[in-house]
């Protein structure tokens, strides 16, 4: 799962705990630590484990994809009906060259 590293550091900081702090209460390794927040990544497991700690909800750790803009989603219908046109075309070209070649 992708997490807001900045978050789980900032979180960590104003404990003053350290990252071996930080393992330690949430009974995760060091390593685990150290790549949530270099990676941003986390199971599962480390998220709750990880919320019950810093006392955050799930949510809070989580990173949201971002939802399509209305011109992001216009380019993509457009892109979906291009295709299909292509598609079509591509069809219709195939089938005359396939009658030319076989001469009816």
């Amino acid at each position: 799962m992708m997490i807001n590293a900045e978050f789980v550091r900032d979180q960590r900081t104003r404990r003053g705990w350290t990252q071996q702090q930080l393992a330690e209460v949430a009974d995760l390794s060091l390593r685990t630590v150290q790549r949530i927040e270099n990676q941003g990544v986390a199971s599962n497991e480390s998220v709750s484990a990880l919320s019950a700690v810093l006392e955050v909800s799930r949510e809070a750790l989580l990173i949201r994809s971002p939802s399509p803009t209305p011109k992001r989603a216009a380019a993509e219908r457009r892109l979906v009906w291009l295709t299909a046109l292509a598609a079509a075309a591509g069809a219709g070209v195939g089938t005359v060259v396939t009658l030319l070649v076989v001469g009816v």
